[in-house]
């Protein structure tokens, strides 16, 4: 064997023994004619020792820089008194060399692998040498845990690991999607799933009545910290459970991941919410709980007071009034104020109220704002009352159409709890329970599905699907964990006359739905189960447990925030030729 042992894998138990390591060379040290060598591979690093009496190995050894590719054999030893390194698994020992052979010689790397404070382009750039890094070999390691774990916990429970296509067609279900151009069909296009989310609904229909799949899904959206064009999911879909039942199994799937895969023990049972009430009490349907600020509802006193900011939105449908305590709040700065401002103006928001509380007992006297002299005393005393405010605090407010003051104050309230340290340590997670079933897009003055047109409604909300859309709400659910989305599923339309009239409710033509769904609709009509499911984002899940602050620091090869490869290029132009077979003419072909 070329290898004995891994560099990580020797210790005291070892002593005596020879063996051989492979690995690069991390670290070369010339100490007064004894070289010593910290060789690395995954599981850690060894000690490994030149010393003069071995001429060849110890003539191999001079010429060894960073990063050389080695091969070594040799005895294992204890370390001298005072030279044992206890934040090293073999610590312990080191291998005194016999022979050593250069597998491979290395260039001068562009960074020292155990560099820090690397910027991520020069990473990406090099992403090769950066997966070598500590941190990154740690991390998809941990995804590999986290991935095993998974499997053998939907295994116990009867899943079955089904792949579904990558080349797919078109539907409208929400992100706008990758398109593949057909060689074979001049004008036609595949379309990369953005989940396989219908084809794991005809697996229901076809009696594989427990389905999962690790895959890669496809979104071609603005991206950020937490997406990326491609991602992965854990699919998932079951029949003749309940919504409930679907929640335990897949609350128990969490538990599991992060206990094997992190030993990070979730508390149990996860507290349920409906998406109303996190709206109403957190401005965002995935409220970080570690956080105890809440939202104060104040549309109903604002109505009449003299200052139009809250009175316009107060009396307006769909407005909001609404504040935001921040205990000892008043000691923030005239600028940082400002600084909130702005942030929130980027979400919509005209400007950002906000009254410091310094004698509460004063009543108006001890207010300090200058939009205290258009409040009646009714209304400044309810502010006082509902939001608790005492002397010292800070008090936010928004005032707007509820879409834009939820954004904003949920916004600060995550963003200023973490800052000034009102954050609780630990993990806490949350269901979100009984979203809308639609909601208004602004831009196209239409319905869309709030999570996509195949979610059943609540019972008794059919009526609602084309009479009242705003009044429907589904069986749907998202699992939250410390301010992040990372599942959401929903029990599905298993009935033929009710995905026609979600589809009616969307506006989506006869025509068009035998167009774009016909497959799905026609399935439906052979005896189709009740059944539902849900996607775990496997990216952000990993992310959570490794404290990573991106999911680009658990995926091997990422895209940057610009979808680009910087290890490879992508995307790049193509030839001529390559666009001729896919019969494609660009009106203003990139200069290469």
């Amino acid at each position: 064997m070329m290898r004995t042992h891994y560099c990580g894998g020797i210790s005291a138990a070892n002593v005596g023994e020879e063996v051989s390591l492979c690995g690069w060379a991390h670290r070369r040290r010339d100490h007064g004619g004894v070289i010593f060598i910290d060789l690395r591979d995954r599981e850690g690093l060894a000690q490994v020792v030149f010393n003069p009496e071995r001429k060849e190995a110890f003539a191999l050894g001079e010429r060894v820089r960073n990063e050389f590719v080695l091969r070594v054999t040799g005895t294992v030893r204890r370390r001298p008194e005072g030279t044992v390194n206890p934040s090293l698994k073999s610590g312990e020992v080191e291998l005194v060399v016999r022979e050593v052979e250069i597998l491979n010689p290395s260039a001068t790397p562009p960074f020292q692998v155990d560099e820090d404070n690397l910027s991520e382009t020069v990473r990406l750039e090099n992403r090769v040498l950066d997966l070598r890094r500590e941190p990154m070999q740690r991390n998809l390691r941990l995804r590999h845990r986290a991935a095993m774990a998974a499997r053998r916990y939907l295994d116990e429970h009867g899943f079955i690991d089904i792949e579904t296509p990558f080349l797919y067609k078109s539907t409208p279900e929400g992100a706008r999607e990758f398109l593949v151009p057909s060689r074979l069909h001049d004008g036609h296009f595949y379309a990369l799933p953005q989940s396989p989310q219908l084809f794991k609904q005809m697996l229901m229909i076809a009696g594989f009545d427990r389905y999962y799949q690790i895959v890669k899904c496809f979104r071609d959206e603005d991206l950020r910290a937490d997406r990326q064009p491609e991602f992965t999911q854990i699919d998932i879909e079951t029949s003749f459970l309940a919504e409930e039942e679907i929640r335990a199994v897949m609350e128990g799937l969490a538990r599991r991941m992060f206990a094997e895969a992190a030993g990070i023990e979730l508390p149990h049972p996860f507290p349920i919410m409906r998406y109303d009430d996190a709206m109403r009490d957190y401005g965002v349907d995935k409220p970080d709980l570690r956080v105890p600020l809440k939202l104060t509802e104040l549309t109903d006193v604002m109505k009449d007071v003299e200052f139009k900011v809250f009175a316009g939105p107060a009396n307006a449908p769909g407005g909001r009034v609404a504040a935001l305590r921040i205990p000892e709040g008043g000691a923030l700065t005239r600028g940082e104020i400002d600084a909130y401002t702005e942030e929130v103006k980027a979400l919509g928001a005209k400007g950002l109220a906000f009254i410091k509380v310094n004698e509460a007992a004063k009543g108006a006297e001890g207010l300090q704002s200058p939009i205290v002299k258009n409040l009646h005393a009714r209304a400044l005393a309810a502010i006082l009352e509902r939001t608790g405010a005492r002397d010292g605090d800070l008090v936010f407010f928004g005032a707007d159409k509820a879409l834009v003051v939820n954004a904003s104050l949920g916004f600060l309230r995550q963003k200023i709890g973490h800052e000034r340290g009102l954050a609780e340590k630990g993990w806490r997670p949350l269901w979100v329970v009984d979203f809308p079933m639609f909601e208004f897009d602004e831009e196209t003055k239409a319905w869309k599905a709030r999570h996509h047109p195949f979610t059943s409604p609540k019972d008794g909300h059919e009526q609602y699907l084309e009479s009242a859309p705003e009044k429907a709400y589904a069986k749907a659910y998202d699992l939250v964990l410390n301010g992040w989305e990372i599942a959401g599923g929903s029990v599905r339309i298993h009935r033929q006359e009710i995905q026609q009239q979600v589809f009616r409710g969307l506006k989506i033509s006869a025509e068009e739905q035998k167009a774009k769904f016909g497959f799905l609709l026609d399935a439906l009509q052979y005896g189709a189960p009740p059944h539902g499911g849900i996607a775990f984002g496997f990216d952000r899940m990993v992310t959570l447990m490794a404290g990573a602050e991106a999911i680009r620091d658990v995926i091997a090869f990422p895209k940057t925030q610009r979808g680009q490869d910087l290890l490879t290029g992508a995307p790049t132009p193509v030839t001529e030729k390559q666009l001729r077979e896919l019969h494609i003419r660009l009106r203003n072909p990139p200069q290469t």
